[in-house]
């Protein structure tokens, strides 16, 4: 009986204590960064690093190839934004030992199909002069800035520091921007696109 008592009493006590001095029983710690989260991040990083690293280079060709100076500079500015984003996803590893830019993860059919449309690309951008090059240049680069842009909004997503988040949805948006400049520019070759879907 005594010891019921003094159950009641500690009772009485504890629930004093919250409602006069605001005592709280302790909130459960938060849960630890997804794993899921951390691993979609790191993946698209890692394909997005690859595709920027790839694209930086992509105004070499005209040095092999004549551009109208229209392309030309659109060509320019796609370069060195991929450039730009490339180092920047080297910064944040570079200071994050969290994340790998190494993370492809493609299944293996994944794999070989996109070794096989760059060698038909590569093919089709040599194979070509003038205007049907322009226009299969163009096109590469409407499916490469797409394709960056998603990468970089699913990564930004994925991002566990709010801060660093703003930097790939920074580039998303610049990235869909170069997109939407490239789709215009085709748009005004209607008479390269109708020759190129005759040959």
């Amino acid at each position: 009986m005594i010891a019921r008592n003094i159950l009641s009493l500690l009772a009485l006590m504890l629930l004093g204590c919250g409602r006069l001095t605001g005592c709280q029983s302790p909130k459960p710690a938060a849960p630890p960064r997804s794993n899921v989260a951390l691993s979609t991040r790191n993946n698209c990083y890692s394909l997005l690093h690859q595709l920027l690293d790839e694209q930086k280079d992509v105004s070499m060709l005209r040095f092999i190839k004549w551009e109208h100076p229209d392309v030309k500079n659109l060509v320019k500015r796609i370069a060195t934004a991929s450039g730009d984003g490339s180092k920047l996803l080297e910064e944040f590893a570079k200071h994050d030992p969290s994340i790998q830019l190494d993370d492809i993860r493609l299944p293996p059919g994944e794999a070989a199909t996109r070794k096989e449309i760059a060698s038909t690309e590569q093919k089709e951008l040599l194979g070509h002069t003038g205007d049907k090059f322009e226009l299969a240049l163009l096109l590469t680069q409407t499916e490469a800035l797409s394709y960056a842009s998603h990468l970089a909004k699913v990564a930004g997503e994925n991002e566990p520091q709010l801060d660093r988040a703003l930097a790939p949805e920074r580039l998303s948006g610049e990235m869909r921007k170069l997109y939407h400049e490239v789709f215009e520019l085709l748009l005004l070759k209607p008479s390269s696109a109708g020759a190129a879907s005759k040959s």
